[in-house]
């Protein structure tokens, strides 16, 4: 195939059928996998009938299962997973094909991403019971792929974080670190001894089975913050299977649930959640303050756009006492990958004026972000540092 050829083609399945009328590419040659493509892209993205506008599109995607299933099915065959994806989305979202989770067989067909588990998950109150157990099954295999990705790292991350905490320099001697202390002490050797005259000892904290940390995530489950909903879930299990945390998961909209003896498993915590309603912060954070125990051992993560339909100025004197009693606020306005978040500025202001840092974090940094937590660093710097 020619260059130009190959230009026609792609521009033909760019503008689609009626789209490329009067350019001179209509009549661009389409081989039958091509054509299969075009057919693919015209049910969900070309222009609706004028008879139907505002409702379903000319190709009418919705207009039976079978038919559904099938456009399912081509586009899983013709496109890769991350366009898929996102045509699934651009379905969902554009021709309201959310009955396309309502139904079992369908639902198999699925690609399944994070995007996919939030919608999902804020329509478990009206899944059918014979669409729940396919409904987890899908949300399993991402949260699966999203545990092979960051548990470890995030364990490792924190582990790390904790043991430095507990690093003394007067080590019981079952405690020193060797390594440490013999590269901390190279300058002290003696030719005369032959050998290193360690002049400061290094070690670890005596290890305990002792909880050395209380972690409270404090999670905003309205309907604008599903993907951070699944990323948290996901980082609280995690979190709760490392002895030396006490780990707590509050999910909150207008009411509050506490999700921490689910946190086992993490599919058994999302499917806790109820996405969708309207927010009070002040009454969540309310019911944090009854888990603080050790508040200087107690790091709370709020994790919210900060959108309060409570009592702000009652939130802010909350989060005053919290900080006044010694516990670590951490505010995360989204825990998510999809960019810059929407979220109240002034509210984010008068919590930065309280001490209490707001900003997005990723998936990713996320394990870093709880070991600078746990070290005690600057959290603004650590920003600042990551988003140069």
């Amino acid at each position: 195939m020619s260059v130009d050829t190959d230009r026609l083609r792609r521009w033909r399945l760019v503008l689609g059928g009626e789209g490329a009328e009067g350019s001179g590419l209509a009549d661009a040659q389409l081989s039958e996998e091509d054509s299969g493509v075009d057919k693919a892209l015209a049910a969900l993205y070309d222009k609706p009938d004028e008879d139907a506008a505002g409702g379903p599109r000319s190709a009418n995607l919705g207009a039976s299962a079978p038919r559904v299933a099938r456009w399912l099915g081509d586009v899983r065959r013709y496109f890769p997973s991350t366009v898929v994806q996102v045509m699934q989305r651009d379905a969902v979202d554009r021709l309201g094909l959310t009955r396309m989770l309502l139904e079992k067989e369908l639902l198999s067909a699925v690609e399944p991403d994070v995007h996919l588990v939030g919608t999902l998950l804020s329509l478990n109150s009206v899944l059918p019971e014979e669409t729940k157990e396919t409904a987890r099954e899908v949300v399993r295999k991402v949260v699966d792929e999203l545990e092979r990705r960051l548990a470890d790292r995030t364990r490792a991350a924190i582990k790390g974080a904790l043991d430095k905490a507990s690093r003394t320099h007067r080590p019981r001697p079952g405690d020193i670190n060797w390594a440490r202390t013999i590269h901390a002490n190279l300058k002290h050797y003696s030719p005369e001894l032959r050998t290193i005259v360690p002049e400061k000892l290094i070690g670890f904290g005596r290890r305990q089975q002792a909880v050395q940390r209380d972690v409270i995530l404090a999670v905003d489950q309205s309907g604008s913050m599903a993907e951070s909903v699944v990323y948290s879930g996901l980082f609280g299990a995690v979190l709760a299977s490392m002895r030396a945390l006490k780990t707590s998961f509050v999910a909150f909209d207008t009411e509050v649930a506490d999700l921490t003896e689910h946190l086992a498993d993490p599919v058994d915590v999302l499917f806790g959640t109820q996405l969708g309603g309207g927010t009070d912060i002040n009454r969540a954070i309310a019911y944090c303050q009854g888990l603080v125990g050790r508040p200087e051992q107690t790091l709370l993560v709020l994790i919210s756009d900060l959108y309060e339909g409570g009592d702000e100025n009652e939130l802010l004197q909350r989060v005053a006492e919290l900080v006044g009693s010694g516990v670590q606020v951490v505010t995360l306005l989204a825990l998510s990958d999809s960019g810059a978040p929407s979220y109240d500025h002034e509210n984010a202001a008068a919590l930065a004026e309280l001490g209490v840092p707001a900003f997005a974090c990723t998936p990713d940094q996320f394990p870093e972000l709880m070991a600078a937590a746990v070290r005690g660093d600057d959290l603004q710097a650590w920003v600042s540092r990551e988003n140069s």
